[in-house]
């Protein structure tokens, strides 16, 4: 399944279970295109004790995240669709904590998702980033000769966003690999690069940890939605919509500091894979 081109292998553990000290090596290689399907990561869709279903995130390098805006809508279409839950709002389980997602169907079809990301971590320590546990919004930071202002955000994940005047100039390629591996970031970062248009309206390019550039990134999106808020840039509970690789998503940081992503997941294919251990 894909939202928005960010695509990613689902196993439905409703139905069978899988040793916890295989999914590291099962999800490099599903991912990789020459030994499996290809995608930006396996996601496991299994039961859960305090949700009506469960989500855990492996990037295509192994490494587990915690959240996964294009992953939730993609769990959420999956769990209606195949009668895991049978109500069209319910909560998912992930590792940074619980959120509410709510499925708009088109003949019976899930067509749309919107998900309650919950609220943004803004200090430091949180994110985590190094230094004292205050807001990082438009701060000097430093890449080899290349000085940029980063305004960090957690999302149940970390991201460094930059604000650039024109989003195909973005340093993406060049700096991207650079800042996610950035000693100050002591558990690695998404980094994001960020085009206002308007106050309604931005261009968003992304390049994700243990993935590389992807089409698209929901949390990085909500997260490039909160930043552009904390400089200035756009309003605070009003949509706005982020054009990524991939397509739109829609955000709004609501008044009650809540982030809300409305957006599409897609079924691609359904089959077999051959996993030799």
């Amino acid at each position: 399944m894909h939202g928005l081109g960010n695509s990613y292998i689902f196993l439905d553990l409703f139905s069978f279970s899988i040793e916890e000290s295989e999914l590291v090596d099962l999800a490099k290689k599903v991912s990789d295109i020459n030994t499996g399907i290809g995608s930006d990561g396996l996601i496991l869709i299994h039961p859960s004790e305090v949700a009506e279903v469960g989500m855990r995130i492996f990037n295509k390098d192994g490494s587990e995240g915690k959240n996964c805006g294009n992953g939730l809508r993609c769990v959420a279409k999956y769990a209606f669709e195949n009668n895991l839950v049978n109500k069209s709002q319910f909560v998912i389980e992930t590792r940074a904590g619980n959120v509410t997602a709510e499925v708009f169907l088109e003949e019976d079809i899930v067509e749309e998702v919107t998900v309650d990301m919950g609220q943004p971590t803004l200090n430091r320590q949180g994110i985590p980033m190094l230094g004292d546990d205050e807001t990082v919004i438009s701060e000097a930071f430093e890449v080899g000769h290349h000085p940029l202002e980063l305004t960090a955000v957690s999302m149940g994940n970390p991201h460094a966003v930059f604000f650039v005047e024109d989003i195909d100039e973005s340093p993406l390629y060049d700096l991207g690999p650079v800042i996610t591996n950035d000693h100050r970031f002591p558990e690695g970062v998404n980094v994001e690069f960020i085009e206002m248009i308007s106050e309604t309206e931005m261009h968003f390019r992304v390049w994700e940890r243990g993935s590389g550039v992807t089409q698209a990134c929901g949390t990085g999106a909500c997260a490039a939605v909160v930043a552009s808020i904390l400089n200035g840039y756009a309003q605070k509970d009003t949509e706005i919509c982020v054009h990524l690789s991939g397509g739109d998503l829609f955000i709004k940081w609501a008044a009650d500091d809540r982030v809300w992503m409305r957006g599409k997941a897609e079924t691609t294919t359904t089959g077999t894979f051959y996993w030799k251990r």
